[in-house]
């Protein structure tokens, strides 16, 4: 059997094509998630954390603004790179992935990931962080989500993406299960949700939507044609082009330390 590819590819085209879109597109994180973490999980001075499949560095500035470690941001596909090397300048960046991290045993304190765990072969992403983090390091995770039934488009917006492009098969299910499988980590996990206000307009939509992989690597024709359809949607419920709107988003957050 050849052996599996460095990055999926739907991921590698699309997050490269779409990274300007992510950074335009894609909410931050709330930085009192990132302080009540950093007090949780016991962060100090002098240590080192890892923000793991990095993108655009939407954490990665929250993590730097809001912690007092040292800070290293590892991400393997160049667009996504040459967009947080913008946008955190002086942050270390490394060519890397989850199953391949290119730091010694014990680098880090904790290793965080945002957004991307789904994207990740489970056993052996959990072997390899575990080798990365300090005996009591900890690895957390965090997901911006939609509150899509706290707007009168939101469940028409999901349905319009869902017939319009497919999502990679087993995308986004059972990450969570395999990773508990796998044993690598102290159960139960640490578990809460907070909200997370992001103010946009029409633009910010389009681009969120354009900035998901799997539809940055449609062809230029059905993507534009689905924007364009994203934004007469939100017309039709009476969203101005220019009109500034709460875009309802929650963050959801697990942590767990490394099994002794």
């Amino acid at each position: 059997m050849p052996p599996p590819p460095r990055v999926n590819e739907i991921a590698a085209v699309g997050f490269d094509r779409g990274a300007d879109d992510y950074e335009r597109g894609r909410p931050g994180y709330p930085p009192e998630a990132v302080r009540r973490l950093g007090d949780e999980i016991g962060i100090a001075a002098g240590q080192t954390i890892v923000d793991l499949a990095a993108g655009t560095g939407k954490l990665t500035r929250e993590l730097v603004a809001g912690l007092p470690a040292e800070v290293i941001a590892v991400e393997p596909v160049a667009g996504m790179r040459s967009e947080l090397e913008r946008a955190v300048p002086g942050v270390r960046v490394l060519d890397g992935t989850a199953e391949q991290i290119p730091l010694d045993d014990g680098t880090a304190h904790a290793v965080f990931v945002a957004q991307a765990f789904h994207w990740f072969r489970v056993p052996e992403a959990a072997a390899e962080i575990a080798r990365v983090l300090d005996d009591g390091g900890a690895l957390a995770i965090m997901r911006n989500g939609w509150n899509e039934g706290h707007t009168p488009w939101g469940g028409e917006l999901r349905a319009l993406i869902s017939e319009r492009a497919d999502r990679p098969h087993g995308h986004d299910r059972d990450w969570r299960e395999q990773l508990e499988a796998t044993g690598r980590f102290q159960t139960p996990w640490h578990e809460w949700t907070v909200p997370n206000r992001v103010i946009g307009d029409i633009q910010t939509l389009r681009h969120r939507v354009a900035s998901m992989s799997y539809i940055a690597a449609l062809d230029a024709r059905r993507r534009e044609a689905l924007l364009d359809d994203v934004q007469e949607l939100l017309e039709r419920h009476g969203v101005r082009p220019v009109q500034r709107l709460e875009i309802p988003t929650r963050t959801r957050v697990l942590w767990a330390r490394k099994r002794g």
